[in-house]
């Protein structure tokens, strides 16, 4: 419903989620009947929104969102309900661009699931925007693989869209080296031209792809912007004699992330955790916060980081403050910093509302 706004048609979400999983189902099923030796699956596709819940949309306040969290759950829920009557065998969250609507999303998967006592299957599909390797909200490939990792009944994780094949190499290896499960990847038929349109033909994108099969690092595969019918040929051809990658049981390390991943293994040092942003922990913060000069104390949080705190402690248990409101307040702000949110947020409360909130 947040994106079909736009064109007030939030009151045919339902019909349009529903009719297509049925029509895909009906033709599954059609082909499944006369080739029962190749089964073929539904996924419910289930996109990013136009709306981020974790970057503001007005310069001049970076702790404003369009949306809120909850809304989003709500507008997920709906969508999963449609897809999975519509007959979907599989959710599938794709171009995910930022993290925090992806988990909104698996949230509200999850919820659905267990409101119908059905187990569905989740596949998890991130964009990487740049050769810088990060999504749009700003992680790493490692960060977004931890930050989702904890999805109940994840089948896969993968690419896909926004760069063309061979610019993934190195954001599809990192991916497959540290996943646990399955790993997808649909590329676009390379970037856009001067006129949107995309250059690169079926065996081009096929032979890329066939060496990443070889070289062990996907499961799943498939095309994305720009493709046709030729390409999804073209790709299963050259990959249909080759060996999956066979997923490889994580170490059992501590695995945090902010925009950045922090790893405690057995040879780490002391981790280091600022405690400065923190109410109780620091007089100048509780100031600034109670005079709401959010920029002044996003300082303290820059100068725990410059220090070389590794974890930021972020604490609002004050009488006079609206704990709830402050929290999370202060933390869109600190996820609008990237030298700041590159490092990893311990909530830290007596209050489960301000956890919550947080």
């Amino acid at each position: 419903t947040i994106a079909m706004a736009d064109y007030g048609m939030e009151d045919l979400v339902y019909e349009i989620n529903y009719e297509g999983a049925r029509l895909a189902r009906q033709a599954v099923d059609e082909y499944n009947l006369l080739t029962p030796n190749r089964p073929r699956f539904v996924a419910g596709a289930v996109g990013p929104t136009n709306r981020t819940l974790s970057l503001s949309p007005d310069v001049n306040d970076p702790g404003y969102r369009a949306v809120t969290w909850d809304e989003v759950v709500v507008a997920y829920y709906e969508q999963a309900k449609a897809l999975a009557e519509g007959g979907s065998d599989i959710f599938l969250i794709e171009t995910v661009f930022d993290t925090l609507n992806c988990k909104a999303a698996i949230y509200a998967l999850d919820q659905y699931c267990r409101d119908v006592q059905r187990d569905i299957p989740i596949m998890l599909s991130g964009t990487i925007v740049d050769n810088s390797g990060r999504t749009l909200s700003g992680q790493t490939t490692e960060a977004f693989w931890i930050s989702i990792s904890h999805t109940r009944n994840l089948l896969s994780v993968g690419l896909n869209c926004a760069l063309g094949v061979g610019q993934m190499r190195p954001f599809i290896e990192e991916l497959s080296k540290h996943s646990s499960v399955f790993v997808s990847i649909y590329p676009n038929a390379g970037l856009p031209n001067a006129f949107g349109g995309y250059d690169e033909t079926p065996d081009q994108m096929a032979e890329v792809l066939r060496d990443y099969a070889q070289a062990g690092f996907i499961n799943i595969v498939g095309g994305c912007c720009g493709t046709t019918p030729d390409h999804i040929r073209a790709i299963a051809e050259q990959v249909k004699d080759i060996s999956p990658r066979i997923p490889q049981e994580p170490l059992p390390y501590l695995r945090l992330s902010g925009l950045e991943p922090l790893i405690a293994r057995p040879d780490s040092n002391f981790i280091n955790i600022g405690e400065r942003t923190n109410v109780t922990g620091s007089r100048k913060f509780a100031r600034l916060v109670r005079e709401e000069n959010y920029e002044e104390a996003l300082s303290v949080a820059r100068d725990q980081v410059e220090g070389g705190a590794q974890i930021l402690d972020v604490n609002m248990d004050e009488g006079m403050l609206d704990s709830e409101k402050v929290m999370q307040r202060f933390l869109n702000m600190m996820q609008s910093e990237p030298d700041i949110a590159r490092l990893p947020v311990m909530v830290d409360s007596s209050k489960w509302t301000v956890l919550e909130a947080g």
